[in-house]
C-alpha cells in the first residue's frame, strides 16, 4: 500500500513537469511550420504579406520560448531534458528557420557567385547560432551550484541570444521589401542581397562573440507616480500604432536597436577602463570557452 501511494503521489508531479515541454514543443511546431511553409514556395515569390505572416509565426515561437522557461522556474520543474529540448528547438526555429526564409525570399540565380556568398552567409548564421546555444548550455551547467555564476548568468547574456539574432535577420529581410522603405528609396535586388549577406555575417559574429547583451529577466520597473503611468499608457498606444501601420520598420528598429545599445554599452565600458565600476557587467569576457578538453 505504501508503494502504491508513492506511485500515485508522483503522477501529478510528472504532469506538472510536462507543461514546460509542451510549450517548447508548441514553439518548435511554429518554427517547423514556418520552415515547411516557406520551403513550399518558389524562390523569390514570397511577397511582403507572406513575410508578415511568417514573421508573426516566429514571434509566436519566440513568445513560447520565453514562456516555457518562466513556467519551468515558477513550477520548479527545470530539468536537464527540458533544457536540452529547448536548445534543440531553438536551433531549428531560430537557427535554421531565418536562413531558409531569407534564401527563399531572395531571387538569386543558382550557380552564381552571389548565390554562393548568400548560401555561405546563411550557413555562417546557422552554425554560429548552434555554437551560441551549446555555449549557453555549458555555461548554465557550470552555473548550477554556484550562486555568483548563477546571478551573473541571469543578469546578462554573453553573445547575442539566438531569438534576438533571428529577430534581427528576419526584420532586416522584411524591411528591405517593405512599403515604408520603397517610399524612401529603391533598393536594387543585387544590393539587397549584399545587405543580407553582410547582415547575416554580422549577426553570426554577435552570437559567438564575448560581448555582453542585457537580459530582460533583470528588468524591474517601479511605478512611483501617475505621470509615469500616463507616459507608459501613451508609449503603449504609440507602440501599437507603429505595429499596425509601420510593423516592418518598428520591428527592425527594436531588434537592431537592442544590438546597437549593447555594443555601445560594451564600448563605453572598454573605454572607461577596468578601474571604473561603470557598466562593469558589460565588460566583454576573455576568449577562453572553446576548450575541447
Amino acid at each position: 500500500m505504501t508503494s502504491i501511494k508513492k506511485i500515485k503521489s508522483s503522477i501529478p508531479m510528472k504532469r506538472i513537469c510536462l507543461l514546460p515541454n509542451v510549450i517548447t514543443a508548441f514553439g518548435l511546431s511554429c518554427g517547423l511550420f514556418a520552415i515547411f511553409k516557406t520551403n513550399m514556395m518558389e524562390a523569390g515569390t514570397m511577397n511582403y504579406h507572406s513575410l508578415i505572416a511568417i514573421t508573426g509565426i516566429l514571434l509566436l515561437a519566440a513568445f513560447a520560448d520565453l514562456l516555457d522557461g518562466a513556467v519551468a522556474r515558477a513550477m520548479k520543474a527545470e530539468s536537464d531534458f527540458g533544457g536540452l529540448f529547448d536548445c534543440l528547438a531553438d536551433s531549428i526555429t531560430f537557427g535554421v528557420g531565418p536562413s531558409v526564409i531569407i534564401l527563399k525570399t531572395l531571387s538569386v540565380p543558382p550557380g552564381t557567385d552571389l548565390s554562393f556568398f548568400l548560401t555561405a552567409a546563411a550557413m555562417i548564421y546557422t552554425v554560429c547560432g548552434v555554437l551560441r546555444l551549446v555555449r549557453f548550455s555549458l555555461t548554465a551547467q557550470q552555473a548550477k551550484g554556484d550562486r555568483d555564476l548563477s546571478d551573473a548568468h541571469k543578469k546578462n547574456f554573453t553573445g547575442l541570444p539566438i531569438p534576438g539574432a533571428a529577430a534581427a535577420a528576419i526584420s532586416l529581410n522584411l524591411v528591405l521589401v517593405s512599403d515604408e522603405l520603397k517610399r524612401l528609396i529603391t533598393v536594387d535586388e543585387t544590393v539587397r542581397v549584399w545587405i543580407m549577406i553582410i547582415g547575416l555575417v554580422i549577426i553570426g559574429y554577435c552570437m559567438i562573440s564575448r560581448w555582453k547583451f542585457p537580459s530582460f529577466k533583470t528588468l524591474h520597473i517601479r511605478v512611483r507616480s501617475f505621470p509615469i503611468v500616463f507616459l507608459t499608457v501613451v508609449s503603449t498606444v504609440v507602440l501599437f500604432y507603429g505595429i499596425i501601420n509601420y510593423f516592418a520598420l518598428l520591428f527592425f528598429i527594436c531588434s537592431w536597436g537592442y544590438i546597437f545599445i549593447a555594443g555601445i554599452l560594451s564600448i563605453i565600458r572598454i573605454i572607461s577602463g577596468r578601474k571604473s565600476k561603470t557598466l562593469e557587467d558589460f565588460e566583454p569576457e576573455p576568449d577562453d570557452d572553446l576548450d575541447t578538453e
